[in-house]
């Protein structure tokens, strides 16, 4: 019975843990989706500012700016600022992706395009991008892009966008 009441205790304890950590401990984990799917998550952020970032594993500036978008995202959640990310790595590669952000990002909400025309997916927000890694985008409380940022800028920079984003939305 001692022993039972010992493990009621620590699970009890791992689970007060888990909700102090609260929602930035760990995000689903990847999904593919087409871009159909990518839009319907989009429209399901309205009220909130999302950041949206392209990023990809195997881009060194994407992997160096997102702790700072992570940061941004928990320093201003109470405002209504969502971080998510589309990786543009081969659709295929949904293990690999998810893989490495468990591992370096836990807390990056993020998807993988589902199919080979990188451009039909992220269409969905902007239909002229062209294809530079990072990419974020502000996207105001309608659903509308506000601004596009591309290359890796500071927190200074990203936090500045976001502020500006919140801004014009109230």
């Amino acid at each position: 019975m001692t022993l039972v009441l010992s493990a009621f205790r620590m699970s009890a304890g791992v689970l007060l843990l888990l909700a102090a950590v609260g929602t930035h401990a760990g995000a689903p984990a990847t999904r593919a989706v087409t871009p159909e799917e990518l839009a319907v998550e989009l429209a399901g952020q309205r009220g909130k500012v999302v950041l949206f970032n392209a990023w990809a594993t195997w881009c060194v500036p994407c992997r160096a700016e997102i702790p700072d978008l992570l940061e941004l995202a928990a320093e201003m959640e109470g405002e209504g600022l969502v971080l998510l990310g589309l990786s543009i790595d081969e659709p295929g590669s949904l293990a690999a992706v998810e893989d490495f952000r468990s591992r370096f990002f836990p807390a990056f909400r993020t998807f993988l395009r589902s199919g080979s025309d990188l451009d039909k997916a992220v269409s969905v927000i902007d239909p002229a991008w062209n294809e530079v890694v990072p990419t974020t985008w502000v996207i105001g409380r309608d659903g509308e892009v506000l601004q596009r940022i591309q290359g890796k800028k500071s927190l200074a920079e990203f936090r500045a966008a976001a502020r500006a984003g919140i801004s014009a939305d109230r």
